[in-house]
């Protein structure tokens, strides 16, 4: 009997303490959720740096090369890291900009074009702008950074020249505009401590993506609309071509002319087809294989419209095969007479090249590490084409396809060569003008339906 109040005594003081232990446990988490809210919070860092308009920049480098070398960083974001991501993005807006241009290659074989409006991944430009964020030179969407790019080109085009242009991160301390994207410029002799862009953008890029160059630029500069020309090189295998003959009907192209039965029509955003094309020839690039020799075309114009290079070689092609003369091409660009384009199949894309664009007042720059980097690169890319192209030919030279075509002679049927029409025999496209009154009719439509 006397051992029952000791027991009960002993169950209580249990119970309390079990009560104390998930209250203890409870506090515990609820103050670590808000140490964790205390050290994601900006607020007063923003108000620190209105006032002072100062940051630390170097320790925002050093982060930034701790994020390029630290893949697991990138890859593994937890709650906590989107959180310091976001307050990031919030004290880049606090940071010197300065419009810039980059000078960008791509090897396009296994793009969706360049630009990214297509909802098609990967493409060139997508590509760019996860760097850009990754290695943090950018924030805010594209109309901050007033992005423009020279060229659009398409699915498995590639370049050696395509310019772009917008507001990135500048490690040069200055005074930025209202919105931090307008009114700060810098000298272009300004340039001694600024980031090596074409280093740290091509540590995070793809290998068939370098930037090889980037110049400061005037808060005024568009990639599209300040360019003066380009020029687009399309690689071709002579075979039996009869070059003297695709000569005299590219020469026909140079001057001022309207275009629209060499390209793809896009009558509800292009009206003008008119286009003035600089320069004509066709060169021979020093490679040869099994006898047969490598050639390019050149072409160099203020600005092209959509397919219009692959529509152009196209038409050169069947004339250098001698199935059209040279004066078809007088009769395609002559609209009056032709109001439709011939149906005809576009040249490859692959062999396209977008050489080069051409601008007043930018002057492009490379580190000397930079460029060392990117010689190194392209070398090692070289190299490794030649192996499988050496690869290739070995597989050819050993294959039995010779043997197997001997033994197979009298049983099989010659192929049937296709007959050639004539272009301007063959059916045609709806013109500009019959496109046009069909799309009004169908805005008529939906008006009134």
């Amino acid at each position: 009997m006397e051992e029952t109040p000791v027991i009960d005594l002993v169950n209580s003081l249990q119970i309390q303490i079990e009560f104390l232990q998930r209250r203890t446990h409870e506090l515990e988490t609820e103050n670590a959720k808000l140490s964790a809210q205390l050290s994601s919070c900006v607020c007063q860092k923003i108000v620190e740096s209105d006032k002072t308009c100062k940051l630390d920049y170097d320790q925002l480098n050093e982060e930034m090369e701790k994020q390029i070398l630290d893949e697991n960083h990138v890859k593994n974001k937890s709650k906590e890291k989107v959180q310091d991501s976001r307050s990031h993005k919030m004290a880049l807006r606090h940071l010197p900009k300065r419009h810039i241009a980059l000078k960008v290659m791509y090897f396009g074989q296994r793009f969706y074009g360049f630009a990214s409006e297509a909802q098609m991944d990967p493409t060139i430009e997508s590509e760019i702008f996860k760097a850009l964020q990754q290695i943090r030179l950018i924030s805010g969407d594209r109309k901050e950074l007033q992005y423009s790019r020279c060229g659009r080109t398409d699915k498995g085009v590639s370049s050696v020249g395509q310019v772009i242009s917008l507001f990135l991160r500048s490690n040069l301390k200055g005074t930025a505009g209202s919105n931090g994207y307008c009114g700060e410029t810098f000298a272009e002799e300004s340039c001694g401590g600024e980031l090596d862009y074409v280093k740290i953008l091509n540590r995070v890029l793809p290998n068939d993506i370098r930037i090889i160059g980037w110049s400061p630029a005037p808060a005024d500069f568009s990639s599209r609309f300040s360019c003066l020309s380009r020029e687009y090189k399309y690689f071709f295998w002579r075979g039996k071509l009869n070059i003297t003959a695709m000569e005299t009907a590219g020469k026909k192209f140079i001057g001022e002319h309207d275009f629209r039965n060499f390209c793809k029509m896009d009558a509800a955003n292009v009206h003008n087809y008119k286009r003035h094309i600089r320069s004509f020839e066709i060169v021979t690039c020093n490679e040869r294989f099994e006898g047969d020799e490598l050639w390019a075309v050149k072409i160099k114009g203020s600005a092209f419209l959509w397919h219009q290079i692959r529509c152009m070689v196209a038409v050169l092609f069947l004339i250098g095969q001698c199935l059209e003369s040279p004066n078809v091409i007088d009769e395609l660009l002559d609209v009056e007479r032709t109001l439709r384009k011939p149906q005809y199949t576009m040249a490859p894309e692959i062999p396209l090249v977008l050489r080069s664009c051409e601008f007043d007042g930018l002057s492009f720059k490379c580190s000397s590490d930079a460029r060392q980097a990117l010689r190194t690169h392209l070398e090692q890319e070289c190299r490794s084409y030649i192996l499988q192209a050496a690869i290739f030919h070995e597989a050819l030279l050993c294959s039995s396809c010779a043997s197997y075509e001997n033994n197979q002679l009298n049983t099989r049927t010659k192929k049937k060569e296709a007959t050639h029409i004539p272009l301007m025999s063959r059916p045609t496209e709806p013109s500009y003008e019959e496109r046009r009154a069909k799309l009004n009719a169908g805005a008529g439509t939906k008006k009134y339906s």
